[in-house]
């Protein structure tokens, strides 16, 4: 799982128009939005050629910051740099069906043991590096040392990856190896095998959080200390892949250039150049419109859906996304001795009816109904619908209710001394809120749900003012303890299995709000227990947990989106997936260009 630094924009509207849009009656105003409907894949007609296949496909990467740069999967924390470093095969283990479970034909294949508690991992003989060296068992098992080195800046480790055997004793620096991970040929050898306390359900899907599913190149960043491992040339410089291209070369922050890669495992790509750029998304659409691109990786923004939808040369192709946008409250601390997060009981925050009041507050369904065209539509749980199984389609989330918002504050004993409502206790609140800097579309909406809230009669202030630039953002929520922010709006990019542990575990550093409590680790628990190898009971537990963060209200769904982009009529072979499709080689393998320019 990463953390989704792209922002979920709402559309290029103005603030008064939103204003408006919310403020018609104090029930639910509208029912709740829902997705519009589009294909999600899209090949040209007539055959590729020669010629455009040895020119240049170019895709664009939509965001309003430089990409970090970080090109190991295992390092990264956000989807831009795994977009743009996605032709090198994001150093992707395992290959999986529709259905995101995984299945034979990889880079390596998977082989679960019950009996045993063991996962072998066993590397296919041809699979090499770019540079021609081989893929050995120690560069599976160096990714799991990153994960778990105390000083590491991965931030993937969670109470899950505990559950290898050594795996605690080697995170918390009483141990200098991982003693469950062994090697049955060797170090360079092709197999390894990860012995486990339990196993659980979720390791049958691609991207669980109990079984890393990428690979390290150990040969290439051996010398370089795990801490500073993100900013070293081997990694930022000169990385290596495994996937179907090489980096040809990369203007920092702004482009990658690729040419096929001659030691890929897999066929050979088809298209002889690629190359991606960012864009920021007020230029999105221009850029399309000009056909400087073939389609964008990430999808483009909900706002820029109206301008692109009719560019001539461009077909649209679409599908819901495994990405979410939530508010977030701070209601504690993370403890950094014990790595684990503490919820301090009298923080502004720790109150369930004030959060949920300004839940409430913000109209979602009217703005993404009249503005977005379905693009967009704010989502009930943080369970995604895509995950069909695990999904708690009747639960209400928070519908647009200001009655009920001021119901829920008279209820905890809020009152209002002048202006502004006070703490129960009768000190004075104000609430810092901080949002991610955007598009203009994204920055207006953080100003309408500030003036939501103010209207419902809280004093909500902007941290510094205004959006916070995104780096700064994780900067202050990634710090240990903070009081600059009480709550937020964050985003995740979730992988093929659902289990939420990485964002909202007691010891995950992902929980930025730092919500713990007896309950809400029982039931994570019980999403990957041996009871839910039974997945009646699993879907059951799932659905527990969707309800019990609903009626907390410390993390709340915000908004999720259809994942779409313009895709240009000489493209073939193109399908938009839910979740970082470029990554799979069945996608940068299968492209080909039937003209050496756009259409």
């Amino acid at each position: 799982m990463k953390t989704m630094k792209k922002w979920l924009a709402l559309g290029a509207i103005s603030l008064s128009t939103l204003a408006f849009a919310a403020c018609s009656n104090n029930k639910n105003s509208e029912t709740q939005s829902k997705p519009i409907s589009m294909p999600t894949t899209y090949s040209a007609a007539g055959k590729a050629t020669q010629a455009g296949n040895d020119s240049t496909l170019n895709a664009a990467e939509v965001v309003d910051a430089p990409f970090t740069g970080i090109t190991l999967a295992v390092l990264q924390d956000n989807v831009e740099d795994s977009d743009v470093y996605s032709p090198g095969g994001g150093d992707q283990l395992f290959k999986s069906n529709k259905d995101f479970k995984i299945v034979k034909g990889g880079l390596a294949n998977l082989k679960l043991d019950r009996s045993d508690n063991t996962a072998t991992i066993t590397i296919r003989k041809d699979a090499k590096w770019s540079n021609g060296s081989p893929v050995i068992a120690k560069d599976v098992e160096y990714a799991y040392e990153i994960i778990g080195n105390k000083n590491t800046a991965a931030e993937q480790y969670s109470s899950d990856m505990a559950t290898i055997k050594g795996m605690a004793a080697y995170h918390t620096g009483k141990a200098k190896t991982i003693s469950g991970i062994t090697y049955p040929d060797g170090q360079n050898g092709k197999q390894v095998v990860i012995h486990y306390t339990r196993l659980s359900p979720a390791m049958q899907y691609a991207g669980n959080s109990f079984l890393w599913g990428t690979v390290v190149p150990y040969n290439h960043i051996k010398n370089v200390k795990i801490s500073k491992l993100s900013s070293a040339p081997a990694v930022r410089k000169y990385p290596v892949f495994v996937g179907p291209y090489k980096l040809q070369n990369q203007v920092q922050g702004e482009s990658t250039a690729w040419v096929p890669n001659k030691y890929y495992w897999g066929p050979q790509p088809k298209i002889k150049h690629i190359n991606i750029q960012v864009v920021s998304s007020s230029n999105a659409a221009a850029a399309f419109k000009a056909k400087k691109f073939d389609f964008a990786l990430g999808g483009l923004p909900a706002s820029q859906y109206k301008s692109v939808k009719n560019i001539k040369g461009y077909t649209l192709a679409g599908a819901p996304g495994l990405s979410y946008g939530y508010f977030g409250f701070n209601v504690g601390y993370f403890d950094t001795k014990k790595n684990k997060n503490v919820m301090y009981k009298h923080s502004k925050m720790s109150n369930k009816n004030l959060r949920k009041a300004m839940l409430y507050a913000v109209d979602l369904d009217k703005v993404n109904k009249k503005l977005l065209s379905g693009v967009q539509w704010r989502p009930n749980t943080l369970i995604p619908p895509i995950f069909k199984k695990y999904h708690d389609d009747k639960a209400a989330g928070f519908p647009y209710d200001m009655a009920k918002s001021k119901q829920l504050l008279k209820d905890a004993g809020y009152k209002k001394k002048g202006k502004w409502y006070v703490q129960p206790n009768g000190k004075k609140l104000t609430i810092h809120f901080g949002a991610m800097q955007g598009s203009a579309a994204s920055n207006e909406i953080s100003r309408y749900e500030v003036q939501q809230w103010r209207k419902l009669g809280l004093n909500v202030q902007m941290t510094n003012g205004r959006p916070l630039e995104i780096n700064s953002f994780y900067s202050i929520l990634g710090e240990p303890k903070q009081n600059k922010i009480d709550v937020f709006v964050g985003g995740w990019q979730l992988t093929y299995e659902p289990t939420p542990t990485q964002f909202y575990g007691e010891d995950a550093t992902y929980n930025m709000g730092h919500f713990v409590t007896k309950k809400n680790t029982e039931l994570l628990n019980s999403l990957n227990n041996s009871k839910a190898w039974n997945q009646s009971y699993r879907t059951k537990q799932f659905k527990k947990w969707q309800e019990y963060m609903n009626e907390q209200a410390a993390y709340a769904p915000q908004s999720t989106l259809l994942s779409f982009t313009p895709v240009n009529h000489r493209l073939k072979n193109f399908k938009q997936a839910a979740y970082n499709n470029y990554l799979f080689p069945t996608f940068w393998d299968n492209l080909e260009l039937t003209s050496n320019q756009p259409k």
